[in-house]
């Protein structure tokens, strides 16, 4: 069966990105696919040291859950991230994590080329489309394919639960989340 990785970046394990992200996971399911969510909460994922070590190495030296998640994403089909906003952008240990895993999978026969995912931004006020787009960049240059929705993948809430809300976004990220699966089911039909 075909498999979805999400991968929250938020620090709260039980926070308003899990929640979205579990929304999403749910929808994903529901078109007969498998979903698995990895929680970065509790977890330090340290910045990329350049090294260059992955190139010889095939996974990262730093001794943390990179390359564990790599594999569990090495053998998806898709691969969405949720962040919470601070300071306009993405939470620093879900950009360390992409930094890395571009770099591993350069590495390992670009891995991550036509896998099917996308970003979504959490955030109580401004700051969500520049969290978009900076993520985005990660899939762009790893050849991967974003599927859109109706609207730009963004959920607005500040306390856990108050972005299970906003109708509008959760609507918009759930829609993204079916597109995801959807596209995968038909490229896996091609196969």
């Amino acid at each position: 069966m075909e498999k979805v990785i999400l991968v929250s970046g938020s620090p709260r394990a039980e926070g308003n990105t899990m929640q979205i992200l579990s929304r999403c996971a749910e929808r994903i399911r529901a078109l007969g696919l498998e979903a698995e969510i990895i929680s970065l909460a509790g977890k330090n994922i340290a910045a990329c040291t350049a090294c260059r070590k992955c190139a010889e190495l095939k996974k990262c030296v730093l001794p943390d859950s990179l390359n564990e998640i790599a594999e569990k994403v090495r053998a998806a089909k898709g691969f969405i991230i949720g962040s919470p906003v601070y300071y306009g952008t993405a939470r620093g240990d879900l950009m360390n994590l992409l930094q890395r895993l571009g770099l591993v999978a350069a590495a390992n026969g670009r891995f991550l080329s036509w896998k099917v995912g996308g970003p979504i931004a959490i955030n109580r006020r401004g700051g969500s489309t520049a969290t978009i787009q900076e993520m985005l960049m990660f899939y762009f240059i790893n050849e991967m394919i974003v599927p859109g929705s109706t609207y730009w993948n963004i959920v607005f809430g500040r306390e856990p639960g108050e972005a299970l809300e906003d109708a509008e976004g959760v609507r918009t990220v759930e829609r993204f989340a079916e597109n995801v699966a959807k596209l995968i089911l038909k490229l896996s039909a091609k196969e």
